[in-house]
């Protein structure tokens, strides 16, 4: 069920020539990171996966030094902190406590990242112990996530899927919130039945009884919803993954500011993977658009892909109304947490993709319904 980002993250940060690549290789059992007596030999976040028992598949991140020195020691040092944003648990080396350590432990102190602090150097890790004391610093919900739909659905119940096959589908394959819904079902000893769009009306009718729930692609909300008969609950892929990786709360109020956006406003909406852009992607196009059409006003969007950190803005983060997270359906609950928390702190909306698009289509208190 997990992707290559959705395994837990285990950073590794300090200051330069500290021990940190030697540590990643260690635990490795490889080398993955060149190891130097220079200081400064780790430039970019170097990132590993691997297994670790009890826990699973886990990715390891080896980062520059937190006090490099010089113009691109600096930009070095803002792009390991630009990797707290990314880790579940900051595995901290150091050989004497200073200003540089009191940084990372900080950020991760404000944002909610563990940390799990090492003195290197001392004597030699021994390993068995140092995975014990990674696997209980980690975290249980990195690489347990609780039930998308079990606190909603039972043993025996139908739910229908709804899932668009457009230019943006990938070839031969579902997309991911797709097949993560499926699976939770399959784990619930549900029944789930796909179809597409078009193919709604006839599904229905070949049910004896109506489906315990509808989850459909957000960007057919509005069709499915036509369709699918008020008494039925009805929700969307995004609204589901937004629901399991925490801020729900924070998305629902935040998603009815919409109402409030005026001519001129900015919105900045986050996607958490590279993908190739279509004339029918939801997050570039059709949601600008159906945010632009619902509210009758002038918006102004910037779109920040990939995971990049808010930190890298053109803009200020406070200079925005409404910040709109994608459904995360590749990243972590606490890379979610992570990444919106700057705009949390300055005040700014946050919401989803899922809960914006069915703000536009009306129907934003039926999607939500059944998680209240």
């Amino acid at each position: 069920m997990r992707g290559n980002e959705l395994k837990p993250r285990i950073g590794f940060f300090g200051r330069r020539n500290v021990g940190k690549s030697s540590l990643v290789n260690y635990l490795a059992g490889q080398q993955v990171a060149i190891v130097s007596d220079t200081a400064g030999t780790t430039t970019d976040p170097v990132r590993k996966s691997m297994e670790i028992g009890g826990i699973g598949p886990v990715v390891l991140v080896d980062t520059a030094g937190i006090d490099d020195e010089g113009e691109l020691g600096a930009l070095r040092v803002q792009k390991s902190m630009a990797a707290l944003a990314e880790v579940d648990l900051a595995l901290l080396l150091y050989t004497e406590w200073g200003e540089p350590e009191e940084m990372v432990e900080s950020w991760c102190r404000d944002h909610g990242t563990a940390v799990l602090k090492l003195r290197s150097k001392a004597e030699p890790f021994d390993r068995e112990a140092l995975i014990a004391a990674i696997r209980a610093a980690l975290p249980e919900s990195a690489y347990r996530g609780r039930s998308l739909l079990g606190d909603v659905v039972g043993r025996g119940d139908v739910v229908v899927l709804v899932t668009p096959i457009d230019s943006s589908a990938p070839e031969g394959r579902m997309i991911l919130p797709q097949v993560q819904v499926l699976r939770d079902l399959m784990d619930l000893h549900a029944e789930a039945m796909f179809c597409q769009p078009e193919e709604l009306t006839t599904t229905l009718a070949s049910l004896k009884e109506p489906p315990r729930l509808v989850v459909t692609d957000s960007q057919a909300f509005k069709r499915v919803a036509e369709v699918v008969p008020e008494e039925v609950p009805l929700t969307s892929f995004s609204v589901v993954l937004a629901r399991q990786k925490g801020l729900f709360d924070d998305y629902l109020r935040g998603t009815q500011t919409i109402a409030a956006l005026q001519d001129g406003d900015r919105v900045l909406l986050l996607e958490s993977c590279t993908h190739n852009v279509t004339c029918e992607d939801i997050g570039r196009v059709k949601l600008p658009a159906a945010l632009r059409r619902a509210t009758g006003k002038d918006l102004q969007f910037d779109i920040l892909g990939g995971g990049t950190p808010l930190t890298t803005l053109e803009h200020p983060v406070a200079a925005y109304k409404l910040v709109i997270q994608c459904g995360g359906c590749v990243i972590t609950a606490q890379q979610v947490r992570a990444r919106l928390l700057p705009a949390l702190e300055a005040g700014v909306p946050v919401s989803n993709y899922g809960l914006a698009l069915a703000w536009c289509n009306g129907i934003f208190d039926r999607a939500t319904r059944i998680f209240q």
